[in-house]
């Protein structure tokens, strides 16, 4: 016995480096896992997303452990370092593409910052508020209170619709018939937008179909944090002022067969009009209020351009015109330096994208 320990000494000397090494690694690993099941069990998330990068370092550490602890010679020990680099960089080559992509992605969401965390969102068929922005994807919760992880790649190659803060159109379609005269359902579409407290309310025609007309009530909500409450209020409003009129609601589709004679014709009664009511804001003016803003800012820059070439052009008439002319060039330079001044201070005032200083 004593001499066949003698003989394994040297084969246990070489091999003791390994044994404690991968005594220690699953020793670290033992207690990381005891320390995840610990906080799972107090409320936590079973795997985190540390404890899984944790869990993951310290087995790549012990794999090069244990490599650098193998009885070989340094030859065969730097041989397989090599090939545990060409398997890693092969791995990391494959899998980078999304990886960089998603990241590259989110310093674009970031640098871009049309919407931030509490935002509705919609991204094709996903809508909700956003809860998380990270690095490689974005978290919303959507209507039935689940949540959405999107890719942050996929929020930039497809439309991101927000919901701006400052207040949105909430808006319900729906058909009724022709036998209702369109003023008479005008107004009690806009008092049931009214009715679901939404400001500004206002109807548009959207299609003369076979059967029905299809109508479009909307109205301006500035509280966009009760949106869902909103379009069902408006909804509801639309169903108890439409029925307490005695009108039906023929939507989707709704076909009416009637026997009816020769000589009649299908009419609303005759409907008094109202005076001409003094002329309001119109719809578009508040839905692409944004839209119209920058529109007029371009507009201001084009004519402060235009204003200064026509000036260079007058200086340069001014050298070789009498002394007359050269003091009615004076005069209409000063005039179109003068608006100049008004254009410069009007931008000076405005921003030119929401949420960027004024023009300098």
């Amino acid at each position: 016995m004593a001499e066949e320990l003698r003989t394994l000494a040297p084969a246990l000397r070489q091999f003791l480096p390994l044994l404690i090494v991968l005594t220690a690694a699953a020793l670290a690993l033992g207690g990381t896992r005891a320390l995840i099941r610990l906080r799972a069990r107090r409320g936590g998330a079973e795997f985190p997303f540390s404890s899984q990068i944790a869990m993951l370092a310290i087995t790549a550490l012990a794999i090069v452990a244990a490599l650098l602890a193998l009885p070989v010679g340094e030859t065969t020990r730097g041989q397989l370092l090599s090939l545990l680099g060409i398997l890693l960089t092969a791995m990391i080559a494959f899998s980078s593409t999304t990886f960089v992509a998603n990241a590259m992605a989110a310093l674009m969401l970031r640098a871009v910052g049309n919407f931030r965390a509490g935002d509705w969102v919609r991204v094709g068929d996903q809508f909700g508020r956003v809860t998380e922005r990270g690095l490689f994807h974005t978290e919303i919760q959507t209507e039935d209170r689940d949540l959405a992880t999107l890719p942050n790649l996929y929020l930039v190659t497809n439309p991101v619709v927000v919901v701006r803060e400052s207040g949105t159109i909430v808006s319900v379609s729906l058909s009724l018939g022709y036998d209702q005269h369109h003023a008479v359902l005008e107004a009690l579409l806009v008092d049931a937008a009214r009715t679901g407290g939404l400001e500004d309310p206002f109807v548009q025609v959207l299609e003369l179909g076979d059967f029905s007309v299809t109508y479009r009530v909307a109205g301006f909500l500035t509280e966009v944090k009760q949106l869902l409450t909103a379009r069902s209020r408006l909804r509801r409003g639309i169903l108890d002022t439409l029925h307490g009129a005695g009108i039906e609601i023929v939507s989707p589709n709704f076909m009416n067969q009637r026997q009816l004679g020769e000589q009649t014709r299908i009419l609303p009664a005759a409907h008094v009009s109202s005076p001409p009511a003094a002329k309001t804001e119109s719809p578009e003016d508040k839905i692409f209020d944004k839209a119209e803003e920058m529109a007029s800012l371009e507009e201001l820059r084009a004519e402060r351009q235009r204003l200064q070439e026509e000036i260079d052009a007058l200086e340069d008439g001014k050298k070789t015109g009498t002394s007359e002319e050269t003091s009615t060039v004076e005069t209409e330079i000063k005039l179109r330096r003068a608006r100049m001044d008004v254009i410069s201070e009007t931008l000076e005032r405005e921003p030119n994208r929401e949420g960027e200083p004024p023009e300098a």
